[in-house]
């Protein structure tokens, strides 16, 4: 009988965890170290004076993408965790007291879209039938399809010249839709995954009609409770974690793998590695000690970089009923502000927020008659922007939170029973982040499928990435494709190395 091809998944994030539980069930025997004390990344759970705080992801879309992970495993979701869905999707605020909810009903959609302007009801409607001709191709057909040769790319060239993928996100929303504020409604999306509206290609416009196809999803708990979900699967199945692993570096042999060592000193043997660490770190540390390492870090560090985010968790002692469980605080200026967070060397003096309020879904994240709450604001990475974030952070903190008071959370000073913020220090330090990146490399055209970091090392063939860094990009639904179109390459590769 054959012995198992044993693999290592670098990083509990959801891609490093979707990719463990494909390998796992495959059959490929699978170990998933992580560098922290708790599993999930980005989507790390603190705890405090009994609030529940998840530290990233929230928006949950495409809950398709996750059963399947259940289903090849041979169980049912359902045994796991509880999704609920969010009405409305979306709460959109401007200082002038505007309000649009943005809900998959298309006859509100279309009585708040006139009550801005009329005109952009069937415009609107044009635009939901482009970003559901760019879903179809984007996201169904080549969202999980690995680009490793640059074949790929001109095979998908004529479907993405007919969508005008060339033109960015604002470009492409402003040919339907005439009105300013609508603009920005409909072309928000691609901040959620790093994306400059005014710069990224409008493939992301996909993400409207992703929502609008299977909703906006909330897991019973917190995103936290998803995490703890995919971990239990991945033992149940006989997959095996590590938590404060410390991986110091990728062992290479004739330009293989052979393993990983631990900061601990420990080596452990593997057939195929994968990391769902952030990819400059994958290169210049994981791999530094390599000339492909070396080479590629040196290459990527010269890449464009998402933003950062600057994050306030914070606990009040009653509810706020009067906000919807996501909420975005639109500033008074939108382009140029967007333009000072992608390219500014200094904090705005505005600012736009997304502001998160789960107990509108799910109370028990909060002790009894309390509420739990981020906020968080799109600020520079440390390479555009070196803020001295041990003294701007606490002032950051205190602006944000005169914002809200004024504007949506009125008496949140005299509520607070406690808070922490979260900076793009942070980023670098805690999840290894390139320059505090929030999401990685910026999804630009240029930075884009076989443009982006590939599923699969081109020079060491059992060396493989998973996560925002690699294809498709960030985002939960990104990270959770970027799974399945790596663990198809490394289970192919496994499979053809058998005796």
């Amino acid at each position: 009988m054959t012995e198992a091809k044993k693999a290592i998944v670098i990083g509990a994030g959801f891609g490093g965890l979707a990719l463990a539980i494909r390998l796992q069930a495959a059959g490929v025997q699978t170990t998933l170290l992580e560098k922290r004390d708790k599993p999930g990344g980005r989507a790390y759970v603190y705890h405090d004076e009994g609030f529940t705080f998840d530290a990233g992801p929230t928006v949950i879309t495409d809950p398709t993408a996750i059963e399947e992970l259940f289903t090849l495993a041979g169980k049912s979701i359902a045994d796991y965790v509880e999704l609920l869905p969010v009405a409305p999707f979306y709460q959109l605020c401007w200082e002038d007291g505007s309000r649009f909810d943005y809900a998959n009903d298309q006859a509100s959609l279309d009585r708040q879209i006139a009550a801005f302007n009329p005109q952009d009801v069937s415009g609107y409607r044009d635009f939901l039938a482009y970003s559901k001709a760019v879903f179809r191709e984007g996201y169904l057909k080549l969202g999980t399809v690995p680009f490793l040769s640059f074949r790929d790319m001109i095979q998908a060239g004529p479907q993405l010249a007919r969508l005008q993928a060339w033109r960015s996100v604002y470009s492409m929303v402003s040919r339907f839709i005439q009105d300013d504020k609508l603009r920005q409604a409909f072309s928000f999306h691609s901040l959620l995954v790093g994306g400059n509206p005014f710069a990224t290609s409008s493939i992301y416009t996909l993400i409207h009609a992703l929502e609008r196809e299977w909703g906006v999803w909330f897991p019973k708990g917190g995103t936290g409770a998803l995490v703890n979900a995919l971990v239990k699967l991945f033992e149940d199945i006989g997959g095996r974690i590590e938590l404060n692993a410390n991986v110091a570096g990728i062992d290479i042999e004739a330009n293989r793998a052979t393993g990983v060592r631990l900061d601990d000193g420990r080596r452990i043997a593997a057939d195929s590695v994968a990391s769902n660490a952030d990819v400059v770190h994958t290169y210049a540390r994981l791999l530094g000690d390599h000339p492909r390492g070396v080479q590629e870090s040196a290459r990527l560090k010269g890449k464009r970089y998402s933003n950062s985010l600057f994050v306030i968790h914070f606990g009040l002692k009653r509810p706020q009923p009067q906000l919807q469980h996501h909420t975005v605080c639109f500033g008074p200026r939108y382009r140029a502000l967007i333009q000072e967070i992608f390219k500014g060397d200094a904090l705005a003096e505005d600012f736009s927020l997304y502001l998160h309020a789960p107990c509108v879904t799910d109370p028990s994240l909060a002790p009894a008659g309390c509420s739990s709450h981020y906020v968080l604001s799109p600020v520079p990475h440390l390479g555009n922007a070196p803020i001295d974030w041990t003294t701007e952070g606490p002032r950051y903190r205190d602006r944000i939170f005169d914002y809200l008071e004024k504007h949506y959370m009125p008496g949140l000073r005299d509520d607070l029973v406690t808070s922490r913020i979260f900076t793009p220090d942070d980023f670098q330090s805690e999840l290894n982040a390139h320059l505090g990146s929030a999401f990685s490399l910026e999804p630009i055209l240029t930075q884009s499928a076989w443009f982006r970091p590939h599923n699969r090392d081109a020079s060491l063939h059992n060396v493989y990435l998973v996560g925002a860094g690699t294809h498709p990009g960030a985002g939960v639904p990104g990270v959770i494709g970027s799974a399945k179109a790596t663990a198809g390459v490394m289970l192919e590769d496994l499979h053809r190395e058998r005796p």
